[in-house]
């Protein structure tokens, strides 16, 4: 599967657009029995937990301070880890300053079956700033405030979820409705 993250980050790397996140402190992120959930709701609602402490944790990230990364790599894994992991690393190497807070504004059920997850979500990224060491906006000028996303989340064997991609919504960028 290939991990995309357009829009929940703007580099100079052609991430996309802006940090965001809507709560402030992550939850605990429910954990599945190893032979999966009891219902789709239930699936439903440990993605979705999944998800917000990602949010959560890419709100708290600090560019100057690589420590800040670690707990949102641990929400994540394969190749929307490694993107991550590189992404970060070149924003801090590039002295980046990212400003503000993604706001969740819905995260609406797609399908699930025992191993993976897919959420429609939908972000306000109208308060999220990114600027370069000199102060000059990575943020493109035409950016909407709102952020359609489609969030994939996969069960380990262990049980433990993990966010492996994030993609353009089935509208392209925009949130609808």
């Amino acid at each position: 599967m290939i991990a995309r993250r357009s829009a929940v980050l703007v580099t100079t790397v052609t991430l996309a657009v802006a940090l965001s996140a809507c709560t402030p402190a992550a939850a605990p992120t429910p954990t599945p029995s190893p032979t999966g959930f009891a219902s789709k709701e239930e699936a439903f609602a440990a993605a979705e937990a999944t998800y917000r402490a990602y949010i959560g944790a890419l709100n708290n990230v600090d560019l100057a301070d690589p420590a800040t990364f670690e707990p949102l790599f641990s929400l994540t894994a394969g190749d929307l880890n490694d993107l991550d992991k590189k992404s970060f690393s070149q924003l801090h190497a590039a002295g980046s300053v990212v400003t503000g807070s993604t706001e969740v504004v819905s995260i609406t059920p797609i399908d699930a079956s025992d191993d993976e997850v897919r959420l429609s979500v939908c972000l306000d990224v109208s308060e999220v700033g990114l600027t370069d060491s000199q102060g000059n906006s990575l943020v493109e000028k035409d950016r909407p405030d709102l952020r359609a996303e489609i969030a994939t989340v996969e069960r380990e064997p262990s049980g433990k979820l993990k966010l492996v991609g994030i993609g353009d919504g089935p509208e392209g960028n925009q949130c609808v409705g």
